[in-house]
């Protein structure tokens, strides 16, 4: 029933909506009567979601929900499990998920990097991810921070609730010297969907970019204003050039074993630079930009992704030139609606083939 399945979602820490969704879709495209049988074919779906819960030794999760609507047993091998990409994979481990009756493990996000790949598929397993699905809103995450950051918003938004009615006219001082967007270069590391999408929005708003991807040489962008088409060439440049001739670098790279920009790498940006980590936690060295905060050769950080997810670094969390957001870029109704529909459909294509 609704409710029975309401405090089931509740319990794993799953919204409604886009669950629902997901169904509704699979119903229109399967043409089910009951989401289980189609003919002979028996669909099964689950989530993980154990977050901070989640056993720090190795163990067995039990999801079984016998009324009709999700059935799961899963044994899962981590020092912390989260298939839905909130824990940095450096720091977890990865997710090894087998089951008797499983048959495929879906990724609701772009990287995979938190889930033993090789492993699922020595056991026959088909993994998926949705990757084109948060790419927009990722990217808007990215302005979000820049746009506040270039006018001093993040710390605006700390100090106006606390002195704003008794120190206004120096608050206003405080944050009088911003500067605009358009005409400023924007530095991109790494031109997957995301970095192209970040582009696009860049282009819109006036400013010029520099890429650096080292999968690629040349590329193209379409850009779509008042329904029409506008196709740019894209240079790719070395990534001494970027950093050294941009304003603003934002990356948007799978995760890595070492951080791509650290201390040689920030001191070689302008003084006065600011730089945006919406990728993924430990691309960027987190002390090193501490420190080139402190000695003003950066004007300001931000961060959606961290190294010690679920715990920051309070020095990032407490330092007043640094933007925050709780790994939040992909977390927008639009772009879960877009997950829930490409898990759907990937699913379908499987159970037809």
């Amino acid at each position: 029933t609704y409710e029975e399945r309401k405090i089931f979602l509740d319990d794993i820490g799953l919204k409604e909506p886009g669950i629902n969704k997901l169904i509704r879709y699979t119903y229109k495209l399967l043409g089910l009567e009951n989401f289980f049988t189609a003919g002979k074919k028996e669909v099964r779906s689950w989530t993980i979601k154990t977050g901070t819960a989640a056993p720090k030794a190795a163990g067995i999760i039990h999801s079984d929900f016998e009324k009709g609507f999700i059935k799961a047993e899963v044994i899962a091998y981590s020092d912390f499990v989260n298939c839905n990409g909130e824990q940095n994979a450096r720091e977890a481990g990865k997710l090894r998920i087998e089951g008797k009756n499983l048959k495929l493990i879906g990724r609701g996000g772009v990287g995979m990097d938190n889930i033993d790949v090789d492993y699922a598929k020595q056991k026959g397993l088909k993994v998926i991810n949705t990757p084109a699905a948060s790419s927009n809103s990722v990217a808007e995450i990215v302005f979000a921070h820049l746009f506040g950051s270039v006018r001093f918003l993040y710390d605006s938004n700390r100090n106006m609730p606390l002195d704003g009615d008794v120190n206004f006219k120096k608050l206003k001082k405080n944050y009088a010297s911003g500067s605009e967007l358009s005409g400023k270069t924007l530095g991109i590391i790494g031109f997957g969907r995301i970095g192209q999408a970040t582009a696009r929005i860049a282009l819109g708003v006036g400013m010029k970019i520099l890429v650096h991807d080292p999968n690629l040489n040349s590329t193209n962008l379409s850009l779509e204003i008042l329904n029409k088409n506008l196709d740019f060439s894209i240079k790719i440049d070395s990534f001494e050039d970027v950093l050294k001739n941009s304003d603003f670098i934002t990356l948007h790279t799978p995760s890595q074993n070492k951080p791509i920009i650290g201390k040689k790498e920030i001191e070689m940006m302008k003084k006065g630079a600011g730089i945006i980590n919406a990728s993924r936690g430990g691309v960027v060295d987190e002390d090193a930009i501490i420190v080139n905060l402190d000695k003003n050769h950066l004007s300001f950080a931000a961060f959606d992704t961290f190294i010690n997810e679920p715990n920051p670094s309070i020095r990032l969390l407490m330092h007043p030139k640094i933007s925050l957001t709780p790994h939040i870029g992909a977390a927008t109704n639009e772009a879960q609606d877009r997950i829930g529909i490409e898990l759907a459909e990937q699913i379908i294509e499987l159970l037809n083939n």
